[in-house]
């Protein structure tokens, strides 16, 4: 039964921060480099092997994905990087500590900003905008190559995973603002050659 395992990056210099971080290319922190490691022996531990990779176009993910491999052993696998997989675009938030946008913009329109489906941020993406662009990826690109029956390991954000787990899930619009992802934490899908999950674990 093919797998699918979604693997959120290891902390960035701008989560260390508590930043918006959104599409702004930063890099991961020692901390996160280590995250990604110890999500390679995680996997290993478990004997996950894969056939083929996704992740976005920014370096966080990428290198996480590299990471994580290199523990595994896998680093030959065929990788596909393509910005549907980016972060929620966060727009004028971008770069801003979230305490201070707090301040500013008082907390409950951060809150909503951050946390509601369909109201995006000045200039930036909702869940719901991120989601348009993540499923078709899914459906499109990802799924297919599951059905053929290969094993898939997708390296990315947490907004853009979220939004993949609310599909994969069938999670409400309400279920998916309460659905939090740890850095560094892969969660393993076993799906039938049709794409329907059949079983879930988080390591």
């Amino acid at each position: 039964m093919p797998h699918l395992v979604l693997l959120r990056h290891g902390q960035s210099q701008w989560n260390l921060e508590n930043r918006f971080t959104g599409w702004v290319d930063v890099p991961l922190t020692q901390k996160g480099e280590e995250e990604a490691r110890q999500a390679g022996e995680k996997m290993k531990a478990v004997q996950l092997q894969f056939d083929t990779t996704f992740t976005s176009v920014l370096q966080r993910a990428i290198r996480t994905l590299e990471l994580a491999l290199g523990v595994l052993g896998q680093s030959d696998l065929p990788v596909e990087q393509d910005q549907a997989l980016n972060e929620r675009h966060y727009g004028d938030l971008q770069g801003l500590n979230k305490a201070e946008t707090a301040q500013k913009f008082g907390d409950e329109q951060v809150r909503i900003w951050r946390r509601s489906y369909d109201v995006p941020p000045p200039g930036g993406e909702s869940l719901e905008n991120t989601a348009a662009r993540t499923l078709p990826y899914l459906t499109e690109k990802i799924l297919p190559t599951i059905q053929a029956g290969q094993h898939v390991l997708v390296a990315a954000h947490g907004n853009s995973l979220r939004s993949i787990i609310m599909h994969l899930d069938q999670l409400s619009r309400e279920e998916v603002l309460s659905l939090e992802l740890g850095t560094g934490v892969p969660v393993v899908y076993d799906l039938d050659t049709t794409g329907n999950v059949q079983s879930k674990k988080i390591l």
